[in-house]
């Protein structure tokens, strides 16, 4: 056991590793609600660094512009000087990336988080470091990885120089990470009591002491897992029962067909249940939901836990389902019988490309997952999402070296009517809510016919869109098709 001790002054300097996603946000909002404090977000790469310190940032995120704005070079600086912002420092939040390992068993469900970018500060954090400091983990990291953090400083500090290690896992979601972090559910800090104070008062300059939960280092660490593996579920949960009203309305030839949505709504109204991530769509996407069940799912596996690990594995098998339902429904109901030419000779209009609403992040978007099959099958595409830019959607749907994709075959357009404009197929990608607001009317004189709408998403008017022509297919949904 490594014994630490934590800095007994009060904090005025901090410093975040890693200007990503978690820590540029995160500091912002430290910056705002803590005038006297000096917070220092600092990376190695030097791009990123001057798009933190541009007019375009390199994270959107409704609301963080302005308050970057707002702060930086006020108390809210980026750099690429890390030694010196590690030297100064009182806290140091650890925030990189720690992306799945690439080396998997093929016995295995599950897939180890590559934390090697996290032990690498923890030994540059010692080496540089000339006085006390608590180190605290923002990371998604297994159990264990704080105390190894500990081992790691405590193995390369300087004589006399000691470190408190604390667990402070992020609970962001991404399009509305700023709403999150100025009002969150809660804030868990796990650690020793004297250095979880320290940050619990950094913390309750805009956070509630009752919202501010403290606890060991290895019970934070498996509640960030926990917590977005349960989100996950849910989705994958409402996802399942989707595939069941569909087949309900198909198989018994319902005349009015079952619904998900109004499913969701008789399950959600259950107050034990809640209406929270029962909303039908694609499935989940982003960088947190797969690799955290992953990681969830080997640590299962490493604690001779094999039924677990193959339950929590349903939850990312699910996922991948409902996104080959999706593109079968669209197959089955677009090529002719017995054709052998696929979707060859048709235009598919692509809405929404980002993993979900409200931000232009792309990780482990099912739209690319569902743009690939279409591609294969011999569509060529028409892209619109008013967030991602040309070069992310070409560049993602390049990544499968089989995926059909071409300069000739993906088009990526500056607004959605230029994307419809002479397509066969429409399908919904991501729920962003302008859709609702686009001119169908036009759109179907725009379009092909028959002129197909797959919503991907359940973000339309499909009555509106049946009377005016179009024949539609929605997730969970079968009644609203017109022959």
């Amino acid at each position: 056991m490594v014994h630490i001790s934590a800095p007994t002054d009060k904090i005025t300097n901090i410093c975040c590793i890693g200007a990503g996603y978690v820590g540029g946000p995160t500091c912002a909002v430290i910056a705002a609600k803590c005038p006297e404090i000096c917070v220092t977000v600092v990376d190695s790469d030097p791009d990123r660094i001057s798009a933190w310190n541009s007019d375009t940032l390199p994270v959107y995120e409704p609301g963080l512009d302005a308050l970057v704005k707002l702060q930086r070079n006020v108390n809210l600086t980026f750099s690429t000087d890390i030694d010196s912002a590690i030297d100064k420092a009182q806290l140091i939040f650890i925030a990189v990336n720690t992306p799945p390992l690439h080396d998997k068993k093929a016995t295995s469900l599950g897939t180890e988080p590559d934390c090697s970018a996290v032990s690498d500060c923890a030994r540059r954090i010692a080496q540089v470091s000339l006085t006390d400091k608590i180190v605290v983990a923002k990371s998604t990291v297994p159990c264990g990885t704080c105390s190894v953090i500990a081992q790691t400083l405590s193995d390369n500090a300087r004589p006399g120089v000691k470190f408190s290690v604390l667990s402070n896992p992020e609970f962001l979601s991404e399009g509305t990470a700023v709403k999150d972090l100025l009002y969150p559910d809660r804030i868990l800090i796990g650690g020793d009591t004297v250095a979880q104070n320290k940050l619990k008062v950094v913390y309750m300059h805009w956070v509630p002491e009752k919202n501010i939960l403290t606890m060991d280092m290895w019970s934070s660490e498996l509640s960030k897992l926990a917590s977005n593996a349960m989100l996950a579920q849910r989705v994958s949960s409402i996802n399942s029962i989707s595939a069941i009203c569909e087949a309900l309305g198909s198989n018994c030839n319902a005349a009015v067909g079952v619904d998900i949505s109004e499913v969701a709504a008789g399950c959600g109204s259950d107050s034990r249940i809640g209406s929270h991530f029962l909303r039908p769509s694609l499935g989940f996407g982003g960088s947190c939901f797969h690799k955290d069940i992953a990681c969830l799912i080997w640590l299962c596996e490493s604690l001779g836990l094999p039924e677990v690990a193959e339950y929590w594995h349903q939850v990312l098998a699910i996922n991948s389902f409902q996104i080959k339902r999706f593109v079968a429904r669209i197959l089955d109901n677009t090529v002719r019988k017995n054709s052998s030419s696929g979707l060859y000779g048709m235009r598919v209009a692509c809405l929404g490309f980002a993993f979900k609403e409200g931000t232009g992040d792309t990780r482990n978007t099912p739209a690319a997952e569902v743009c690939r099959e279409l591609l294969r099958n011999g569509a060529k595409l028409s892209v619109y999402d008013p967030k991602v830019s040309r070069f992310d959607i070409l560049d993602k749907l390049s990544v499968a070296a089989d995926s059909g994709c071409n300069a000739d075959s993906v088009t990526v357009c500056s607004d959605a009517y230029s994307a419809v404009s002479g397509s066969d197929i429409v399908v919904v990608l991501t729920a962003w809510s302008e859709f609702r607001q686009i001119n169908w009317e036009l759109a179907f004189k725009l379009m092909n016919k028959p002129a197909y709408v797959f919503d991907g998403q359940i973000v339309l008017e499909h009555d509106k869109l049946n009377q005016l022509g179009f024949r539609v297919f929605s997730i969970g949904s079968t009644h609203v098709t017109k022959q």
